[in-house]
C-alpha cells in the first residue's frame, strides 16, 4: 500500500507521555491518524496525517442517519522492545460484518491491518508499558455523502486513531463493578443491529447507563425483549462462573455483539487451558443461582476493559445480591493473568494471535 506520510515538524508535536496513571480510558490523542476516502467504488488516497478535525458537509449522512461503524483493539509492548497486536485481524473482521449490516463498503482485512500498523510504527513511542496499560486503537468509518434523503451514502472516510490508556474502569481489575439488573430498558432485539459496533447502539445505551449510575450501579445487564433471557452489558459481554470453575458465556445471537474477548477464552477452552461454553441463560435462574451460591464469580468480556469483575447486582427496588463474597474471585484472577500474559508475551500465544509490528 502507498501511504502518503504527512507528518508535521518534531517541534510541533505532543511529547509521547510517559504514564497513564490516573488518566481516564480513551482521552489522550498521540500526533497522527491513518485516513483514506472512498469514491467511486474504491478506497483512494491513503495517507497518515496530523491528528485534527474532519470538514464534511453538514448535511452528511453520518451526521443525520448514524450510518457510522467503529472498532476497538489494542497494542502490547513486549519484553523486547517491539510492539504487538493482539487479535486485530479478528477486529478487521468484526468491522466488516458491522459494515455489511449498515450497507457501508468492506475494508480489505488486510489493507485495514496493514494501515494500523504503519500508523502505529509512528506513534510507537506512545505506547505505555505500565500494568494494565496498553495503545487502544478506534478504526472507524462514517458516511459523508450530503443528502438529507434517507438512503445509503456513496462516499465514506475511514479512519484509524490511537489512545494510551490505562484500565477502563478506575481501579481496574483488582475493583468489582455493580451491575444493574432492569425490565426498563433494552440494549438491542432480534432482527436489528444488534450484533453491529455501531454508534446508535453506544448512544441508546446513554440513558439505561445514566440510570444504572443513580442506582449505584457501574452498567446495565441486559436482558432480551422479552425480559426472560442475559445478553450483555452496555460495554462487555456477561459471563459467570459455576462452582466447577466453568465460565458460562451467554449463548450468542443476532442482538449480542460478539465480544473477541469471549470468543477468545471459548477457543482458549477448545485448548484445554480454561473451562468455558456458550449457553442460554435464564434471568431468573441466574439470579437463584446467584442466591443459592451455585454461582461463585461473574463479570464482562470486552476489548477495553478485558475483564471486569462484578461483585453485585442492584434491582430496580434497590435490593443487592452480592456474588461470592462480592470480591475478585480465583477463577477470574486465573484467567485474567492467562489472557494478560498472552497479550504482553509472558506466556506463548495460540498461533495466529499475536502481530508483530514492523518497522517499516
Amino acid at each position: 500500500m502507498q501511504i502518503d506520510y504527512q507528518l508535521l515538524e518534531k517541534s510541533k508535536q505532543k511529547q509521547p507521555i510517559t504514564s497513564v496513571k490516573g488518566v481516564s480510558f480513551g482521552s489522550i490523542r498521540t500526533n497522527h491518524m491513518f485516513v483514506m476516502n472512498y469514491e467511486d467504488n474504491e478506497w483512494k488516497n491513503p495517507r497518515i496525517v496530523p491528528y485534527g478535525p474532519f470538514s464534511i458537509a453538514p448535511g452528511a449522512i453520518c451526521l443525520h442517519y448514524a450510518q457510522e461503524i467503529f472498532e476497538g483493539a489494542k497494542a502490547y509492548m513486549h519484553s523486547d522492545g517491539e510492539l504487538r497486536l493482539f487479535r486485530m485481524d479478528k477486529n478487521a473482521e468484526r468491522f466488516n460484518h458491522s459494515a455489511a449490516e449498515l450497507m457501508m463498503p468492506e475494508v480489505p482485512v488486510e489493507l485495514h491491518l496493514e494501515a494500523a500498523m504503519r500508523l502505529i510504527d509512528v506513534e510507537r513511542d506512545w505506547c505505555p508499558n505500565e500494568p494494565e496499560s496498553s495503545l487502544y486503537i478506534r478504526p472507524f468509518m462514517f458516511g459523508t455523502q450530503d443528502s438529507l434523503g434517507v438512503k445509503i451514502s456513496n462516499s465514506y472516510i475511514f479512519c484509524i486513531m490511537v489512545s494510551p490508556c490505562g484500565p477502563y474502569y478506575p481501579g481496574g481489575f483488582s475493583k468489582t463493578i455493580r451491575l444493574l439488573i432492569t425490565e426498563k430498558f433494552h440494549r438491542a432485539v432480534s432482527g436489528g443491529t444488534g450484533t453491529a459496533k455501531c454508534g446508535g447502539n453506544y448512544a441508546g445505551s446513554l440513558k439505561p447507563a445514566a440510570y444504572a449510575q443513580k442506582m449505584g450501579a457501574d452498567q446495565v445487564l441486559y436482558l432480551d425483549a422479552n425480559n426472560r433471557f442475559i445478553e450483555e452489558v452496555g460495554t462487555t459481554n456477561h459471563y459467570h462462573v459455576l462452582k466447577d470453575g466453568t465460565f458460562i458465556i451467554p449463548q450468542f445471537s443476532d442482538s449480542i455483539l460478539k465480544s473477541i474477548t469471549s470468543r477468545s477464552v471459548l477457543e482458549l477452552a477448545d485448548m484445554g487451558k480454561v473451562k468455558a461454553r456458550n449457553e442460554r441463560i435464564g434471568i431468573d435462574d441466574f439470579i437463584a443461582g446467584v442466591k443459592s451460591g451455585e454461582i461463585i464469580e461473574a463479570g464482562g468480556f470486552g476489548t477495553a476493559a478485558v475483564i471486569s469483575p462484578v461483585g453485585s447486582y442492584v434491582f430496580d427496588n434497590g435490593e443487592v445480591i452480592t456474588v461470592g463474597n462480592g470480591e475478585v474471585g480465583q477463577y477470574s484472577k486465573d484467567l485474567y493473568k492467562l489472557y494478560t500474559d498472552i497479550q504482553t508475551g509472558k506466556t506463548p500465544a495460540p498461533a495466529g494471535w499475536l502481530q508483530t509490528v514492523p518497522r517499516y
